[in-house]
């Protein structure tokens, strides 16, 4: 099993790098193999009801995709497997399923990927990745693969949220 994510940087976030840093030890321990990136910023402007503009710092995963996607069609070159299960809605990946139905034809055997995502009546985005088969995660099931353990550095940790 694999993971991959961006992570805040601690110059950036201390609170949240901490927070990410426990939570993919933790996977580590579990035999996960993890792949996280630095976030990058972006000035993002937003117009509120007033009228008024206001501008933040987002957060975005950078690289994340790409490597996800070396991963599946290197895996797959490597006959590693035979189904890629991706939880993701990453359009960016359709290219990846297109390059895996070539990989299957060259190498005369099935191999298909397929996208997991959650849907319930308040999604937004109701698509999975084109070209792969969707498998729908229904509310109930979500919760119950949600991680509940408390990964937030303790008050008294180097840790602590900026002020």
């Amino acid at each position: 099993m694999r993971f991959y994510t961006g992570v805040p940087d601690k110059n950036d976030d201390l609170f949240w790098h901490a927070f990410w840093e426990a939570k993919l030890q933790t996977m580590r321990w579990q035999k996960v193999q993890v792949y996280s990136r630095p976030l990058r910023y972006r000035n993002r402007l937003v117009k509120l009801p007033d009228g008024t503009e206001h501008s933040f710092l987002a957060g975005e995963e950078k690289g994340v995709d790409v490597r996800i996607a070396l991963d599946i069609i290197r895996m797959a070159h490597r006959k590693e497997w035979d189904v890629a299960l991706v939880f993701s809605q990453d359009q960016d990946l359709s290219e990846v399923a297109s390059e895996i139905r070539t990989i299957a034809q060259e190498q005369g055997r099935w191999i298909k990927m397929a996208c997991a995502f959650p849907l319930s009546p308040t999604t937004r985005n109701r698509r999975g990745i084109d070209q792969t088969d969707w498998i729908i995660i229904d509310r109930t099931t979500y919760d119950a693969c949600i991680d509940r353990r408390n990964y937030r550095p303790r008050p008294s940790d180097p840790g602590d949220r900026k002020a």
